[in-house]
């Protein structure tokens, strides 16, 4: 053995033994220490030399500190992380986030004293990082950690505009009452509503000795259930009250209380232990407080609208509330399913308005939702996507019938538009003959578009495929839903078919430079990020609940259930769901700073006007997007 290959394999040996006193090297499998220890050569730095930083091109390596100490400085007037200066010792490694994106440091890095380093080439590093699950580990949650960041200075800039809101992400344990006022089911009314008159209040907590809430007793149980019933005041409370309350835990936000009222229309959530014992009672009231336009106005507004106009000032108010929301942080996941439920609560109120002038007794039928309305995923910024589904009844006239339903659906898409939900350019609305069709007919085009998978079929399908029932009989969205998923499975062609449309779009991420901003030829220097970047996830999330018999049509609820029935990795799906979620976020963000008063925002974004920290994550959103096509590509063998 050389005297020169003998020095190399002790200074190996002496890198593994440093390694192994560090994290996440502690972690590492031995042929990754050893790897690194090949690889890595140890580097001097003479105290107030610069070791990299923004001038020095392209990060070459990845740094581990050995002895010694270095300064981290945030270079130019941009800032990108929450410090300006980072003093690193020995064990610590930089510029992580520079050398997984190939691109130059964002900080200048200098040795405050004489320092060693280990330089670990920026191809080695790569591969260390496919090979070695825990560094893999390690590095993700740095870059998660600055995509944390990044959602702060999202938040703090709202924040800005926005003041005087307190947060939706108070958990429900700080929020309203701590000490409701219970009665067990046992209770005479007549001791009840002496309660209540003595205590102030205008309900009560029905719960047992283990303090399990069973209902609530009301005001209005009072009228409808004692007074108007001629209920003698000796009878339990229990027979009285409205039983099965809505509970939440007290671990969950202000925000949830908020959603789950939107949803189901009530005023009043109960709080909850994790042992399902009651802690405390929020009320609509309670939010109002957080909020200067509250849940409960527009809630009452919308409920109590006579008319198209009552219900324009309603969707001005829905918009307000959500930028409030999101200034205060609440994420792009909730914010958009909270925009998409109060905007469900203003078409039904348009369509029962409507109902008034046709009436469809005896007719079972309901009004679908599609594209973004049917998936609840609505920005501040969406047209309409509608249809009708209807079981006309035995010895019917069909078409007779299918033009008055036309006919009230022509009512209902025009007050839509003078709401705020501006008319399908494509002409996807219930008013349209091809979307006001009987459930067989539906079952029907379903089936043609499947077998027959041609681009115009496969282009409905991201659309049409995307449904729900927004009001009446939702059993027909089911029944439609069934075959639906069972047509699919039967045909694998068609989402091999599908799954080669998806690979149409690609990511807009450049081999020289970061984006490519050209793709567009009326908006040079602009990335659409809904069709070069949610549309990707939401294709692939179509496909694979469609793959794995998912019902849901959220992409994010898709994705992770459909990660679970395709073992899927749970860290490789949350990866590729915090990078939809940041494309999301910056789109809400665009299209309310970038929209006039009165317009529906784009989703143009250009990317030089980001901040070198949101840039960075956006990159890491796009490369989470060829990631899932990547998989989709393998799994149907697309070429």
């Amino acid at each position: 053995m050389s005297l020169r290959h003998d020095g190399r394999s002790r200074m190996a040996g002496n890198t593994q033994a440093f390694l192994r006193n560090h994290a996440p090297f502690n972690k590492m499998q031995p042929d990754a220490l050893q790897h690194f220890a090949e690889k890595a050569q140890i580097v001097f730095y003479a105290a107030g030399s610069e070791i990299v930083g923004p001038d020095s091109g392209k990060v070459r390596f990845f740094y581990l500190i050995e002895s010694g100490k270095v300064q981290a400085r945030q270079a130019g007037e941009v800032t990108v992380t929450e410090y300006s200066i980072l003093s690193l010792g020995a064990g610590e490694s930089f510029p992580i986030g520079a050398v997984t994106a190939g691109r130059p440091s964002t900080n200048l890095y200098t040795a405050v004293e004489d320092t060693f380093c280990y330089q670990l080439p920026a191809e080695d590093f790569l591969v260390l990082l496919t090979s070695s699950p825990e560094f893999n580990l390690f590095c993700t949650r740095y870059i998660a950690s600055l995509l944390d960041q990044s959602r702060r200075q999202l938040q703090l800039q709202f924040s800005q505009r926005a003041s005087e809101q307190q947060t939706l992400n108070s958990p429900l344990a700080g929020i309203g009452s701590r000490s409701p006022i219970t009665v067990s089911p046992e209770t005479p009314l007549r001791a009840a509503l002496e309660t209540m008159s003595k205590a102030g209040v205008g309900s009560l907590v029905v719960a047992g000795d283990d303090r399990k809430a069973v209902g609530v007793f009301t005001r209005t149980d009072l009228l409808d259930r004692v007074v108007l019933a001629e209920l003698p005041l000796t009878t339990p409370v229990g027979q009285a009250m409205s039983p099965n309350p809505f509970m939440i835990e007290e671990h969950a936000t202000a925000y949830d209380a908020m959603f789950a009222m939107a949803t189901h229309g009530i005023r009043h959530v109960l709080v909850t232990d994790a042992e399902g014992k009651l802690t405390g009672v929020v009320s609509e009231r309670d939010l109002f407080s957080l909020q200067r336009v509250g849940l409960r106005q527009i809630r009452q507004s919308i409920d109590g609208a006579r008319n198209v106009e009552a219900l324009q000032q309603a969707a001005a108010d829905v918009r307000q509330l959500s930028f409030n929301m999101l200034a205060q942080g609440v994420g792009a996941e909730q914010l958009t399913q909270f925009i998409s439920a109060l905007n469900d609560a203003l078409t039904r109120r348009v369509i029962q308005l409507n109902l008034e002038n046709h009436n469809f007794d005896g007719i079972e039928w309901a009004w679908l939702a599609f594209g973004s309305e049917g998936r609840d995923e609505q920005t501040f910024s969406t047209d309409q996507d509608n249809g009708i589904v209807f079981a006309p009844p035995e010895g019917a006239a069909v078409d007779a019938l299918k033009q008055r339903f036309l006919a009230y659906a022509l009512d209902v898409n025009n007050d839509l538009d003078r709401v705020g939900f501006p008319l399908c350019k494509g002409n996807i609305m219930a008013s349209n003959p091809q979307w006001c069709l009987t459930l067989e007919e539906w079952k029907d085009q379903f089936g043609n578009w499947i077998r027959m998978p041609q681009p115009d079929a496969l282009l409905n399908a991201t659309i049409f495929f995307d449904f729900r029932a927004l009001y009446g009989k939702s059993e027909l969205a089911d029944a439609m839903r069934r075959h639906l998923l069972a047509q699919t499975a039967s045909n694998p062609m068609f989402l091999r078919a599908m799954a080669k449309n998806a690979l149409d779009v690609e990511p807009p991420l450049g081999k020289i430079r970061d984006f490519l901003t050209d793709l567009e030829p009326g908006h040079p220097g602009k990335i659409d990020l809904k069709k070069y970047g949610s549309r990707i996830f939401v294709d692939v999330a179509r496909i694979y609940a469609m793959a794995s018999g998912v019902h849901n049509t959220n992409s994010i609820q898709r994705l992770r259930l459909a990660a679970q029935r395709l073992s899927i990795r749970s860290d490789e799906i949350n990866a590729v769901l915090e990078g939809l979620n940041f494309i999301q976020l910056l789109r809400l963000q665009h299209q309310y700073l970038e929209g006039e008063p009165g317009t529906q925002g784009d989703n143009l974004i250009d990317p030089d006007t980001l901040n070198e920290l949101d840039r960075r994550i956006l990159k890491e959103s796009f490369r989470q997007a060829r990631k899932i096509q990547t998989r989709l590509k393998l799994d149907y063998q697309v070429q």
